[in-house]
């Protein structure tokens, strides 16, 4: 007898026209799961049938969430939570305190998450890093540093820093920064290219294609990740399985990425800190081997072949063992 695919429906509030990294996530789960299972990507669910609802983020998705529970629980929820959730919402949001509470399982994209989640709900908490293709690292320019930012311009991505720290190096220095994303705050995006007008070394491009972005990031030396808050990053996992060392805020999103002692962190908002990476990259070989083994070392987490893994491993427990083996 041939069995039904289980159907598993994905709750996002962001879809493909926004290009952020709720939708990359929710798109890669639903092509690693579409071998063992029928998939569909929606900004809500709204009782159609299906053996599994995944929904990101809390606050945005709990109108299904809650209408789920509504409805008797009739399949089991995953609810993946956010940077937004972790670092903000959970502590003051009710609607997203009780989205956490109510789902059958907790994501959480990188390790110091966990320690975020509340208390009475870790133990169904399960880490499942990002994933991105291996690429084979590009040969890169032994005088310059090529640095690119891939984020779109709002305040949780603190772009003014990085601009800030270029323009506390000497103008001689060969360090130039790409940007890459849209302009979604005009106010900041007004700031930046203010800040820019003096600093010839960082170039706003907007917002770029994944391959296209994704070939910028191999191409340079350094991925320069300055959020002040962050759920944990596809960028970082973009720049570490391309062979790209990176400099990072040290806020618990990076740390959970890159682990605790890396390197290369600098204070939230620390231009002058920043700076100093900056220069030191450029200048001392042997800071950035430093960079480059640890990133090294952390870049067998973010394998498709594990994220599928530990997804299947979730996904399959909660359908229970009957389902497992269709």
């Amino acid at each position: 007898m041939t069995w039904p695919l289980p159907r598993i429906h994905i709750v996002t509030p962001y879809l493909a026209q926004s290009n952020n990294g709720n939708w990359r996530t929710a798109k890669r789960w639903a092509d690693m799961l579409s071998v063992k299972c029928r998939t569909a990507v929606r900004q809500a669910w709204e009782g159609e049938a299906c053996d599994l609802i995944i929904a990101l983020h809390a606050r945005r998705s709990a109108p299904s969430i809650h209408a789920w529970a509504n409805a008797g629980k009739p399949m089991p929820l995953a609810l993946c939570l956010t940077g937004t959730d972790l670092y903000n919402d959970l502590e003051s949001d009710v609607t997203a305190q009780r989205s956490v509470d109510l789902a059958d399982r907790l994501i959480v994209l990188q390790e110091d998450a966990l320690r975020h989640v509340p208390i009475r709900c870790r133990v169904k908490t399960q880490v499942i890093h990002q994933s991105s293709p291996t690429l084979r690292p590009a040969r890169k320019p032994a005088n310059r540093l090529d640095c690119v930012m891939v984020g779109h311009v709002r305040a949780e991505k603190d772009p003014l820093t990085v601009v800030r720290a270029l323009k506390m190096l000497p103008p001689e220095l060969p360090v130039k920064v790409q940007h890459i994303g849209a302009a979604l705050d005009s106010a900041l995006m007004s700031a930046l290219v203010a800040e820019a007008n003096t600093e010839p070394r960082y170039r706003h491009v907007g917002p770029l294609p994944h391959g296209l972005a994704r070939a910028a990031i191999k191409r340079a030396h350094l991925l320069l990740h300055p959020s002040l808050l962050e759920g944990g990053a596809n960028v970082i996992v973009e720049a570490l399985t391309a062979g790209t060392s990176v400099l990072a805020s040290e806020m618990s999103g990076n740390i959970g990425m890159l682990g605790r002692p890396y390197p290369g962190y600098f204070p939230v908002g620390d231009a002058s800190a920043l700076s100093a990476l900056l220069r030191k990259a450029l200048v001392d070989a042997s800071f950035r081997a430093e960079l480059a083994n640890a990133c090294r070392a952390r870049a067998p987490l973010f394998s498709p072949a594990e994220e599928q893994r530990r997804l299947e491993v979730l996904v399959f427990g909660l359908l229970g063992d009957s389902l497992a083996v269709r």
